[in-house]
């Protein structure tokens, strides 16, 4: 087993950065002894982005090297098992050319941020007041998956948390409030009661046998 493992994460957009702090969770879980070294594929930054699943993959391989590319998809509209053949099917037709050789499919059910939907604390801290005493009600495990719009849910938890009104309501930075729950939550396992985190952690097992 190698002593560091490097992964990239390519994403749908730069909010999924929001996944970074899950996988390497993951990571650790398995491997706890294991130095992670994490990048974000930021290809939007390029004078001109790609915008074919596969030319993202190659473009992140050669500006981000690493051991595992993870490659996020959310499912919207689709159905789960739609987008994990839809990236193992570009993968196949680009992997022979890339030194990177492992990649592991992140399909949250709906979008992101219905991985954050767990935990009160972090959203309460995040907003800038983690002594708030507003009830926020977060969805139930059995519910989560089938939330309509996490990232619309997530958004307004964090402005009921802050307690902010008027003007200083707008001057919340709610991006980077989402961010800061990801950083703030030390403790995803509640997230192994959903079928798209077990696929997640089982191929990240499978994966990480071969180092």
């Amino acid at each position: 087993m190698k002593n560091e493992v490097s992964y990239t994460l390519l994403a749908d957009g730069s909010s999924d950065e929001i996944l970074i702090p899950i996988i390497s969770w993951v990571l650790r879980q398995h491997y706890p002894n294991i130095l992670i070294q994490a990048e974000f594929a930021s290809l939007s930054r390029l004078r001109k982005p790609p915008k074919k699943l596969e030319d993202k993959i190659i473009h992140a391989i050669d500006l981000y090297p690493c051991d595992i590319l993870f490659i996020h998809r959310d499912a919207e509209n689709d159905s789960y098992e739609e987008r994990r053949k839809q990236i193992a099917e570009v993968w196949s037709s680009v992997k022979s050319q890339l030194p990177t050789k492992q990649i592991v499919g992140v399909v949250p059910v709906r979008m992101s941020e219905t991985w954050l939907l767990i935990d009160e604390l972090a959203i309460k801290t995040a907003s800038g007041n983690p002594n708030s005493d507003e009830q926020l009600s977060l969805p139930s495990l059995k519910k989560l998956e089938s939330e309509s719009n996490p990232k619309k849910l997530l958004h307004d938890l964090i402005k009921k948390a802050s307690k902010l009104k008027g003007r200083n309501l707008e001057k919340l930075n709610i991006h980077q409030a989402v961010h800061l729950v990801a950083e703030n939550m030390n403790d995803f396992s509640l997230l192994r009661n959903l079928s798209a985190f077990q696929e997640l952690e089982n191929e990240v097992s499978k994966t990480l046998t071969i180092f």
